[in-house]
């Protein structure tokens, strides 16, 4: 899906769900849309000052939860301090991570199968799966053999 088509959906999530359409939004909005990474609130904070210096810190916060609401930004919980962000423009789309030990890199893969496992095991009890989450822990092995790794920053 285009950027352009993203942007559209978020000013409508916006509208549709009583919240203001504000050039700071929009240019938080903008700024995980750059990133081709995973980030951090403070990451996507420095992306998004560049684009209009006026963003706050507070504003990132109280916008993340609006974007991952509207299904155009995941949320990584990897059991940290801190959360991850990842610009999702295809909505429904199943990702596993595997996250890297040693170098603490979240690594992306398809995993189509989460939808129809979450459907047969919350089937067994008469429920319907709202979310799921694959996510496996990983050592580099390369690094451990040799202490230098593509993957290694």
């Amino acid at each position: 899906m285009k950027i352009d088509d993203c942007r559209e959906r978020f000013r409508t999530f916006l509208a549709d769900s009583g919240f203001r359409i504000t050039n700071q939004r929009l240019a938080i909005f903008d700024a995980a849309f750059r990133i081709d990474n995973h980030f951090t609130a403070e990451e996507l904070l420095d992306e998004a000052r560049k684009i209009d210096s006026s963003v706050s810190r507070a504003t990132v916060y109280r916008t993340l939860p609006i974007l991952t609401g509207s299904s155009l930004v995941r949320e990584i919980d990897v059991g940290k301090d801190f959360k991850f962000y990842l610009a999702n423009p295809e909505k429904g789309n199943q990702q596993a991570q595997v996250l890297c030990e040693d170098c603490d890199k979240i690594f992306e893969i398809d995993a189509p199968f989460l939808e129809w496992y979450g459907s047969s095991v919350s089937s067994k009890f008469g429920l319907k799966p709202v979310s799921q989450r694959l996510q496996i822990s990983a050592q580099c092995t390369e690094y451990r053999e040799s202490g230098a790794c593509k993957n290694h920053s």
